[in-house]
């Protein structure tokens, strides 16, 4: 039986290789150091973040992240005073506690916000005007500005994605606009490598195909990213460890893609299937049909896998 690699010691060392993503991260670059504020638009799993992270490192700044969503209101974005020491201390700039825009504002960093059209349009108008004045104002603390260096980058998906809003044309005002699309299949691949290694070559680009179908089925509204081929790798490999079989068993592989895909993707209103099915359809024109299916003398493929003595 073919020895298969350890995902704990993948996730263990979970790489920022951004991988085809050259012309960003030069437009980011160029833009960060024009002294502009960015908008990432795109759709989930096409490396928004990870792009961002490996500039801030590169340029060695702070880089303050907050995830955009329907309970981050100011108070939580700006930050608040302790309550318990304004009762004894009264409102003094010492016992005020940093939002992460005000972090972001104090150390000239980048303030990174994901999700950016699903935060409420109050908190988006206090982005607004930091973007704007590269200053904010609280109530009783007073005047922060921010310090050389401070932008913000924000991340946004599509805007008919479920559950995010049209943000206003006062925000692209405010930014220059980087789309970032999904990348090519053998970029898809060598990301999937880097999660989790020494997977079989042909095996791996059959795993990326069937994420990558899911963006173009005729059923599905919204298809996967290549995180969903990366957990069909990972939890193929730990299935097979526990079942004491191959990696690329049939079955092990259908019931990978099923967990792993059946809650990534979104159907179309109307469609009379259920996530499931859709994905096993797309698995049997992938990988094929069970060799049961396709010739009834054949032995069951839970006995062993096509290969093995």
């Amino acid at each position: 039986m073919t020895e298969t690699p350890s995902v704990g010691a993948a996730c263990a060392a979970a790489p920022t290789e951004v991988i085809e993503r050259a012309a960003e991260a030069e437009l980011l670059e160029a833009a960060l150091l024009s002294g502009a504020h960015v908008l990432l638009e795109g759709p989930p799993g096409t490396g928004k973040s990870t792009l961002l992270r490996r500039i801030a490192t590169g340029r060695r700044i702070p880089f303050v992240m907050v995830e955009g969503n329907a309970e981050l209101t100011p108070a939580r974005l700006i930050g608040h005073f302790d309550p318990a020491l304004v009762l004894s201390k009264g409102y003094v700039p010492e016992i005020f506690e940093d939002g992460p825009l005000l972090e972001a504002l104090r150390t000239g960093g980048l303030l990174y916000v994901e999700e950016l059209n699903r935060i409420p349009e109050e908190t988006l108008n206090v982005l607004l005007t930091a973007m704007s004045e590269l200053e904010i104002n609280v109530p009783r603390l007073g005047r922060v500005a921010g310090a050389p260096g401070f932008a913000l980058v924000a991340a946004m998906n599509p805007f008919d994605a479920i559950g995010t809003a049209r943000v206003s044309s006062a925000l692209y005002d405010r930014t220059c606009r980087i789309s970032m699309d999904y990348q090519t299949a053998g970029a898809e691949q060598a990301i999937v490598d880097l999660r989790i290694a020494d997977l079989d070559p042909t095996w791996r680009a059959k795993v990326v195909d069937l994420v990558r179908r899911t963006r173009e089925h005729d059923d599905i509204r919204f298809g996967s990213s290549v995180r969903g081929a990366i957990d069909v790798a990972r939890l193929s490999v730990e299935l097979a460890r526990l079942r004491g079989t191959r990696t690329d068993d049939w079955h092990v592989g259908l019931a990978a893609a099923k967990a792993s895909l059946s809650g990534r993707i979104r159907l179309h209103d109307g469609c009379d299937r259920t996530p499931e099915q859709v994905v096993t359809e797309l698995y049997v024109a992938v990988f094929g049909a069970e060799a049961s299916e396709l010739d009834p003398d054949a032995p069951d493929s839970t006995e062993g896998s096509p290969g093995e003595p």
